[in-house]
């Protein structure tokens, strides 16, 4: 029907614009025949406005049903395991069911309060988005405004994918750990990948919320792990504006004191940039998480000037160097230099971006522990659980 209505619409605005251009002239003798075509020029531009304005107000209307069937499956779901955690916590129980079930109960909470940031960050009205008239889907390569319009939609209707990429002990190749990398899914099915998207949206204050859906899969992918008996680890990325997230940050701090278990098996990684420039609350947060027991890893980076007594006492227990700089001779004895100082203090160093065998033999000649990259196994989707 969406489609007839249009075709309908688009059919009558061009039989009136054929009409006024061919008719003007006729009907005021002496018109400029110009006038006729101006005037039908014009009916096609009111027509175009009028059909863009309808497929934005039915994009808006669309997106607000996702939201509002994703916030009533989640309270569905509070709803089925509140029943189920309450009785046990009055009589003290403590074993093993209660606590999942508790924090499974959690998770909801959070996935509930981020729907609800969700929706009140949703534009208000179709004019208050930047104007795109065609379906994101065709709009290849995508404009900046195209791609925020991806991520909003995405966000909307939970395509925020996640990919893993393994991280692998050398000179062994075993899986060690899985970083953890979000994907933005368009409504055509094409992935949208972090360069494109990260800085569009950084600037419209999305980050927060991609990163705090990640960490909440994070967590899922722990359990999941966890019933499997697998011990392995999961490096997380974490953007400042995350960390500036008090209230989300609070919910996830409880969620992780009640939940010891998984704290080992999550590195949170940020760049050696953020790092460098982290204020009282970044740096705040960052010693609440390493109270708990939580590590860090810095990757980007830039500068090998590093202060060693620095990533000790902020608990930063991984540093990422990529392998153009391991590789190049200039900068050889400074990595030489840094890797001696990092002897014996826990930090590890790990090698990324790796996609041949002739850079990972020059690079465990270098004594490096891990490595990253191509050439281990690219970023793959991971299951959605259950």
């Amino acid at each position: 029907m969406a489609v007839l209505a249009a075709f309908l619409h688009g059919l009558a605005v061009a039989v009136a614009a054929v009409s006024v251009a061919l008719g003007l002239p006729e009907l005021r003798p002496g018109t400029d025949p110009a006038m006729g075509w101006i005037g039908g020029g014009l009916i096609l531009l009111a027509g175009a406005a009028v059909d863009l304005h309808r497929r934005l107000a039915r994009r808006q209307r669309d997106t607000l049903d996702r939201l509002d069937r994703l916030q009533k499956s989640v309270d569905a779901l509070a709803e089925r395991l509140e029943p189920r955690v309450a009785p046990e916590a009055e009589a003290g129980a403590a074993d093993r069911s209660a606590a999942t079930h508790e924090a499974v109960l959690q998770e909801v909470r959070l996935l509930h309060a981020l729907v609800a940031r969700l929706g009140e960050a949703r534009p208000t009205s179709p004019d208050s988005r930047p104007p795109d008239p065609q379906p994101v889907a065709e709009a290849r390569p995508m404009d900046g405004a195209a791609v925020l319009e991806a991520v909003r939609d995405a966000l909307a209707a939970d395509r925020i994918d996640v990919h893993l990429q393994p991280i692998v002990s050398l000179p062994q190749r075993k899986h060690r750990f899985f970083e953890v990398f979000s994907r933005v899914r368009a409504a055509d099915g094409a992935l949208i990948l972090p360069d494109r998207y990260l800085e569009i949206a950084e600037r419209a204050g999305l980050m927060a919320a991609i990163d705090n859906l990640l960490l909440v899969r994070c967590i899922q992918l722990i359990r999941e792990t966890e019933r499997r008996q697998h011990a392995i680890g999961f490096f997380c990325n974490m953007s400042a504006a995350t960390l500036s997230d008090a209230a989300f940050m609070r919910q996830f701090l409880d969620l992780m004191v009640r939940n010891q278990t998984l704290v080992p098996k999550l590195a949170f990684e940020l760049s050696q940039q953020e790092l460098r420039a982290g204020g009282a609350v970044t740096m705040g947060i960052l010693s609440q998480l390493a109270r708990i027991g939580f590590r860090f890893s810095m990757d980007r980076v830039t500068d090998l000037d590093i202060d060693v007594d620095a990533l000790l006492r902020h608990e930063i227990r991984y540093v990422k160097l990529d392998c153009g700089l391991l590789l190049d001779p200039v900068l050889a004895p400074r990595i030489e230099d840094l890797r001696r100082r990092l002897d014996g203090t826990g930090v590890d160093l790990i090698a990324e971006k790796i996609e041949t065998e002739a850079q990972l033999d020059a690079i465990q000649r270098s004594g490096i522990d891990f490595g990253q990259g191509y050439l281990f196994g690219e970023p793959r989707p991971a299951r959605k659980p259950s």
